[in-house]
């Protein structure tokens, strides 16, 4: 997004020409002629830096620092003057001005002390999320309902031991986060996570990838290749998609969770690790198994703990704290700083086929697509706001006594409500009508 610099001046002229000189640099601008005025345009625009003189008719530009640094701490400030001094300059950098400007000034200087001040904010900003991710204690676990603060505190049970642990769900769901939560929170935490994808390579690689291969192995093997079980040794291998692995592989795999050894491939040196694993799929491995799909000895090796993440549906009382922590990562990228209550409202209403990370994907295309700070419906999909498909048939029993229609409408619209869990926008979808209709035919028949 472009940054937005906010000019608080009171002489007139000076305004028009920084503000033409920073719209021809690519800014956005905004101009405030008051020190009140400025602040009320920091909370309601959220500026990506201000140009603030010293002089003003409604307050001293240092009072009016003082407060702008209340309201955003890290908001970059230069302060312009005619009456520049050593203190009143030492006394604008500790009250937290990021630079200090005597009018008259060199134009080219200004538009370079900018570029340097947006830069630095937006590598502090940077690191400052980057900060986060690494030390919050589940990383990415994000969830108020009952069912997540279980799995997370059984994530931190589980994460003190040695346990091979499985993880099941539905994909989208979020297993590779949570197997990083149990690594960060293990006394294995130091060393390294090393991940891999079962279903994206055919057997003979997948057997080179996890235990590595001698030179000469098969055709193209030139060098020695170390294995994923070698690089994580004292620290986490995370076997996602575990159920698309061959039976062939299984019986490799198992011995190395019973031996703690494998050879590479091509080689005859045993290699003894100390790895621990972390399965993850999406497949009903008690029907695999009874196919013969699956190792039922296997299963059990690696089924020592079973976490369980519920698909997003089964725990919609933590989407609005999702989509918020979503754009809380990319929202400082695109200027977007918050949803509205009608797009949280669908969001929430919403079935989520794909679960977590089609949230995610929905939020940043809406931060991306988004032209002001704050998300709106039409910056969702329409698959989230679309009416729900007509019924090929109705039936609908009559009693003998008749009905009338105001009557079955209203008995429509209760059943509606009742389907949607008092869902005013789902009720509304299900009955092909808007939430405007719903809420006016609602009141009408005394519903709410």
């Amino acid at each position: 997004m472009v940054p937005k610099i906010l000019i608080i001046d009171d002489e007139e002229h000076m305004c028009w020409a920084l503000d033409r000189a920073m719209r021809q640099e690519g800014y956005q601008t905004s101009v405030a002629y008051r020190g009140q005025e400025g602040l009320e345009k920091i909370k309601e625009d959220s500026p990506s830096l201000v140009i603030l003189d010293l002089r003003l008719p409604d307050m001293d530009g240092l009072e009016v620092l003082k407060k702008a640094k209340e309201l955003s701490p890290k908001l970059p400030v230069i302060m312009l003057t005619a009456h520049g001094t050593i203190e009143t300059a030492i006394e604008a950098m500790k009250i937290g001005a990021a630079d200090y400007i005597t009018k008259p000034f060199d134009l080219d200087e200004l538009k370079l002390v900018i570029k340097q001040n947006l830069l630095l904010s937006q590598l502090e900003t940077e690191v400052t999320f980057l900060r986060s991710e690494l030390t919050g204690k589940y990383g990415n676990m994000v969830g108020q309902s009952k069912i997540m603060q279980e799995i997370i505190a059984l994530i931190e049970r589980v994460a003190k031991s040695n346990a091979s642990v499985l993880i099941t769900g539905e994909s989208g769901t979020g297993k590779e986060v949570a197997a990083v939560a149990i690594h960060q929170n293990s006394p294995r935490c130091n060393a390294p996570f090393i991940p891999v994808n079962c279903a994206a390579l055919p057997e003979q690689l997948l057997e080179s990838e996890l235990f590595g291969h001698e030179r000469g192995a098969f055709t193209g093997a030139t060098s020695r290749k170390l294995g994923r079980f070698e690089l994580a040794d004292k620290g986490t291998i995370f076997l996602d998609e575990i159920a698309e692995m061959s039976l062939n592989m299984q019986a490799k795999l198992l011995r190395v969770l019973q031996e703690k050894s494998f050879e590479r491939v091509g080689g005859t040196e045993t290699l003894s690790v100390d790895v621990r694993v972390i399965a993850a799929t999406n497949r009903q491995l008690d029907e695999a198994i009874k196919k013969g799909q699956f190792r039922e000895d296997l299963f059990y090796r690696l089924n020592v703990v079973n976490i369980h993440l519920p698909p997003l549906r089964e725990r919609k009382e933590d989407i609005p704290l999702l989509a918020k922590h979503f754009l809380s990562k990319i929202g400082h990228t695109y200027q977007v700083e918050k949803i509205s209550p009608e797009a949280m409202e669908l969001l929430c209403s919403y079935h989520w086929p794909g679960n977590i990370r089609e949230l995610q994907n929905v939020i940043e295309r809406a931060a991306i697509i988004c032209r002001s700070n704050t998300i709106l419906p039409e910056h969702l999909p329409r698959d989230l706001y679309s009416p729900a498909k007509p019924s090929s048939s109705i039936i609908i029993d009559i009693p003998d006594e008749g009905i009338s229609l105001e009557n079955l409408e209203k008995e429509l619209i209760l059943k509606a409500l009742e389907k949607s869990g008092g869902n005013q926008t789902k009720a509304a979808q299900l009955l092909g009508i808007t939430r405007s209709a719903l809420l006016y035919r609602s009141q009408k028949y005394g519903i709410i």
